[in-house]
């Protein structure tokens, strides 16, 4: 059973995902939360799965919230939830350690595959738009000198997590290195932990501070 925590500052929200989620299978709201103080409150208290977060409330924003939810351990996945597909939140969001995001007109069965996607530990944002997102936050940046966790991986986990960065999946990754997908799968779980990354989100942000991938024009 994945347990969820709604937080969203409109009743109305909160009730349509609500309905949603308590008539399917698997799935139970744990509560909901109108603010981010809230629903930091709440997920102490309840130690849900996924937090559902939206960024724009009331006193405490869900960045923040975010940010606090996550720094407590990795119990709770936060799902941001956002009206605009490159809001400025969601980058934030994600730099908070947001597992990724969805707007919140998407169908119904992709926001139950996103709850269980970041439930199992997994990002819910699509390669296309990992690249996106990555290209259009870190095209200005300035680089960083590298994190020396780098130092750590293997040559082919390096190569892992470079095409991680580039938004690869584990099905094109196992192609391109002419690997099983459970190789991969293990490839990508070594890397995660060696680089101290929550999710695959995590893992291409760090691919883009370090270098490896750079951002395209």
């Amino acid at each position: 059973m994945t347990t969820v925590l709604i937080a969203d500052d409109q009743p109305l929200q909160r009730l349509g995902f609500k309905m949603l989620l308590d008539g399917t299978p698997g799935l139970i709201v744990v509560g909901e939360a109108a603010t981010g103080a809230e629903a930091v409150r709440m997920v102490d208290q309840t130690h849900p799965d996924v937090v559902l977060m939206d960024v724009r409330m009331p006193g405490m924003d869900g960045i923040e919230a975010t940010r606090r939810i996550t720094a407590a351990g990795p119990r709770t996945h936060v799902l941001i939830l956002t009206t605009f597909d490159l809001d400025e939140y969601v980058y934030a969001g994600l730099r908070a350690g947001a597992s990724g995001f969805l707007l919140k007109d998407a169908r119904p069965d992709e926001l139950l595959a996103g709850i269980r996607a970041v439930a199992d530990g997994e990002s819910v944002v699509a390669p296309s738009l990992t690249r996106k997102l990555m290209t259009a936050y870190l095209h200005d940046a300035a680089p960083l000198q590298q994190d020396r966790r780098l130092a750590t991986l293997s040559e082919r986990e390096r190569e892992v997590l470079e095409a991680i960065g580039q938004g690869a999946t584990n099905t094109e990754i196992a192609e391109r290195f002419r690997l099983t997908e459970s190789t991969v799968k293990k490839h990508v779980g070594r890397v995660l932990a060696k680089i101290g990354a929550r999710d695959r989100i995590q893992a291409v942000i760090f691919a883009y501070d370090n270098g490896l991938v750079q951002p395209r024009a």
